[in-house]
C-alpha cells in the first residue's frame, strides 16, 4: 500500500485538532454510528479542559488505497519540544491558518522548523466562513512569512486550500461546492513525496525514537519511523545514544502500527512507516533503535533550550501530608525524571540540599501542566517563582526576549503599551489596524517582563484582549524590572479562619479565602492595599459581653474572595515566597514560615 506521512501544525486554536477528526470520519475510519468524541485526538484530560493539544499524536487514515500518517501537533511555543521531535517523522506539512487571525507567532516558529528540513508546506486557510474572515489577507502574510524565514523556491510554490474544519469541507477555490475534505486528501497524496526510507528496504535496521510512553502491558514503547530495513515481531536491536554509544540490546516483544485512533499489533514493519516497538528497558527520546551490525546513529533534529527554571520542593507546611499520598523527595524526584525522560525540553538538576529540584523548561503553562499532572496523581510540591535563565556572551550578560503579539480593542492600546514599555522593558516594534476597533501591537519583551504580566493584561484590557507570545532571541540585560507592587497579608495564627475577623480586614486590602479555612502561620491569607507586608490574625472572633447595642449585630457580609487558578499563583509570588500545591487546593506561603527567620533572611539579602 502507498504511504504518505503528514504533520498539521499551526497556531493555538486554529483548528488543527478538529480538522483532524474530519479526516478521520470522511476516510471512514469511524463505522458508522459508532460513538465518537469532540476532538478525539485531544485524550489527555487537561487537554480536554483547556482545549489545547499538549502532545504530538499520531493516527492513520486510509483514502482511495493510500495510507496517510497524520501527526497532530501541539500549538502552543510552550510545547514546541514536541514539534521539534516530531517533524523528523513526516515528509511534508498541512499548515492551518486562521483566515481572520492570519500566522501568529506560533506559526513562524513551527513554519520556520518545518523549513529547515525542507519540508514542502500545504498552506489552508481555515474557518474562512468567519464574518470577519480575510483569506486572501491571510494568504499574502504566509507567503511573506515564508520568504521572511528563507523559504526555498519549491517551498515558496505553495499550493493552498480555503477550508472550514468544523464544517468538514475544503476546496481549491472560495465559491466552491463547500461538500468534503477531498480536495486535501487528493493535494496529499499530490504534493506530499512518498518516504524515501522506502528506497533503503533492503538495508539493515534502523529508527529513531521521537516519543516514549508506557503500556501496562507491554512496559516501555518508543514511537519512531523506520529509517531503514524490516522489522518483525522477536528479532533481536540494539539501542545507540546520539553519540553512538550502546546503551542496550533488546528482543522486539510488539510492534504496533497506527490504524485510525487505536494502535494495531503488526507482524512486520518496513521503512517508510511510523510504528511502535516494545521490548526496551532504558533506550529513550533521541536514540536510534537499530540491527545489532549498525553502529552509526541517525542523527537527531537538535531541540531548543529551556529559557525559564522553576524549583520543585517538598511541601514542608504545617498542613503537609493531609491530601496527598506522595510526599518525599526521593518519590518527586523519581517522577521529575521520568517527565524529563519523556519531554526533552524540560532538563532536570538536583539543589545542595537534596529536598528541591530545578526543573528548566520553555515557559509557564509548559510548567503549570506538569506540575497539575503532578497533582493529580497525588503528589504535594511546594512551587517557585519562575526564574529566567541567563547566558554569558563574550563576557556580557545576555537574557532572553520575546515577539509578543497582541489584539486588542484600540481603547486599551494606551495601557497596554505602557506597561509593556515602561516598567518591563520592551520595545514596540509594529503597531497596526487589525479590523474594524481592533489593534494589533507587536512588541519585544524580556521573559522576565511577561512573568506574571498575564493578569495585568487581563484587567488592563477588561478580558477582551488576546495576547500570544514566542522566544525571539538574545539581548543585553536591561536591568532590573520591577515586580509586584503590592506587599501581601500574612496569618500570624494557625487554625480555622472566622467571617468577622476576615470582615474587619477587608479594608486591608483582598483577600484569598473565606470562612472556615484552614489557615497556619506563614500563609499568605490577602493582597494588601499597600507596598509592605502586613501580619494579621484571620482566626479572631467578635467579643462577646452581656450587653446588647444598636447597630452591633448586623450579618457579616464578606466580599467574594480571589481564588487563584494554578499559573496565576505561580506568576503571583515573589522571590521570598512559595507556591503550597496539594491534590485539593493550592495556598500561597512565605518560604520562611517563622517571622523571626523572615527578618533575619531578609537581612542577610
Amino acid at each position: 500500500m502507498d504511504l504518505r506521512n503528514i504533520a498539521i501544525i499551526a497556531h493555538v486554536d486554529h483548528g488543527k485538532t478538529t480538522l483532524v477528526d474530519e479526516l478521520l470520519k470522511q476516510s471512514g475510519t469511524f463505522r458508522e454510528g459508532q460513538a465518537t468524541t469532540e476532538r478525539a485526538m485531544d485524550s489527555n484530560d487537561i487537554e480536554r479542559e483547556r482545549g489545547i493539544t499538549i502532545l504530538a499524536k499520531a493516527t492513520s487514515v486510509e483514502w482511495q488505497g493510500m495510507r496517510i500518517n497524520i501527526v497532530d501537533t501541539p500549538g502552543h511555543a510552550d510545547f514546541g519540544g514536541e514539534v521539534e521531535r516530531i517533524l523528523n517523522m513526516v515528509d511534508g506539512v498541512v499548515l492551518l491558518v486562521d483566515a481572520a487571525e492570519g500566522p501568529m507567532p506560533q506559526t513562524k516558529f513551527v513554519t520556520s522548523k518545518a523549513l529547515a528540513l525542507g519540508l514542502r508546506p500545504i498552506v489552508v486557510l481555515n474557518k474562512v466562513d468567519k464574518p470577519d474572515a480575510e483569506p486572501e489577507r491571510a494568504l499574502n502574510e504566509v507567503f511573506d512569512l515564508f520568504a521572511n524565514l528563507g523559504a526555498s523556491d519549491e517551498q515558496l510554490d505553495f499550493p493552498h486550500l480555503y477550508a472550514s474544519g468544523r464544517s468538514g469541507w475544503a476546496d481549491t477555490s472560495l465559491d466552491g461546492p463547500r461538500k468534503d475534505l477531498s480536495a486535501l486528501f487528493e493535494l496529499v497524496v499530490k504534493h506530499v513525496p512518498a518516504p524515501k526510507q522506502i528506497a533503503k528496504a533492503d538495508e539493515p535496521f534502523s529508527m529513531l525514537a521521537t516519543t516514549l510512553s508506557a503500556d501496562p502491558y507491554l512496559g516501555r514503547i518508543l514511537t519512531g519511523r523506520v529509517e531503514s530495513g524490516t522489522i518483525t515481531t522477536g528479532t533481536s536491536l540494539k539501542a545507540l545514544s546520539r553519540d553512538g554509544e550502546r546503551i542496550e540490546q533488546f528482543r522486539v516483544t510488539k510492534i504496533l502500527a497506527f490504524r485510525g485512533l487505536a494502535q494495531t499489533p503488526i507482524d512486520e514493519a518496513t521503512a517508510g512507516d511510523i510504528v511502535t516497538l516494545a521490548g526496551m528497558t532504558k533506550a529513550t527520546v533521541a536514540d536510534t533503535l537499530c540491527a545489532l551490525e549498525v553502529d552509526t546513529a541517525i542523527a537527531a533534529q537538535p531541540i531548543d533550550p529551556p529559557t525559564i527554571t522553576v524549583t520543585f520542593g517538598i511541601n514542608d507546611s504545617p498542613l503537609a501530608g493531609r491530601d496527598g499520598s506522595k510526599v518525599q523527595s526521593r518519590v518527586i524526584r523519581d517522577r521529575l525524571m521520568k517527565e524529563a525522560e519523556q519531554n526533552v525540553a524540560i532538563k532536570i538538576a538536583d539543589t545542595p540540599g537534596g529536598e528541591a529540584f530545578e526543573v528548566s523548561g520553555r515557559g509557564e503553562l509548559q510548567m503549570g501542566v506538569l506540575i497539575e499532572n503532578m497533582r493529580r496523581e497525588g503528589f504535594e510540591l511546594s512551587i517557585s517563582r519562575p526564574r529566567v535563565i541567563f547566558k554569558e556572551e563574550n563576557g556580557e550578560r545576555m537574557e532572553p526576549v520575546e515577539e509578543v503579539i497582541i489584539d486588542v480593542d484600540d481603547e486599551y492600546s494606551g495601557a497596554v503599551i505602557d506597561k509593556l514599555t515602561g516598567e518591563r522593558k520592551g520595545d514596540l516594534v509594529e503597531m497596526k489596524p487589525a479590523g474594524v476597533g481592533k489593534t494589533r501591537i507587536i512588541a519585544h519583551v524580556p521573559s522576565r517582563g511577561l512573568i506574571g504580566y498575564h493578569g495585568q493584561f487581563l484587567t488592563d484590557t477588561r478580558g477582551t484582549g488576546v495576547l500570544n507570545r514566542i522566544f525571539h532571541g538574545w539581548v543585553p540585560h536591561k536591568g532590573p524590572i520591577q515586580g509586584r507592587r503590592q506587599g501581601v497579608l500574612i496569618s500570624m495564627e494557625a487554625g480555622v479562619t472566622v467571617a468577622y475577623a476576615l470582615w474587619n480586614l477587608e479594608e486591608r486590602g483582598k483577600l484569598f479565602l473565606g470562612p472556615q479555612e484552614q489557615v497556619y502561620v506563614g500563609m499568605l491569607i490577602g493582597e494588601h492595599s499597600r507596598d509592605n507586608d502586613l501580619e494579621v490574625n484571620p482566626l479572631k472572633g467578635k467579643k462577646l459581653t452581656n450587653i446588647r447595642a444598636s447597630g452591633t449585630d448586623e450579618a457579616v457580609r464578606l466580599t467574594p474572595h480571589i481564588r487563584m487558578s494554578l499559573e496565576e499563583a505561580i506568576a503571583y509570588i515573589q522571590d521570598d515566597e512559595l507556591v503550597e500545591v496539594t491534590p485539593k487546593i493550592v495556598r500561597l506561603r512565605k518560604r520562611h514560615l517563622d517571622p523571626h527567620e523572615r527578618k533575619r533572611a531578609s537581612r542577610s539579602e
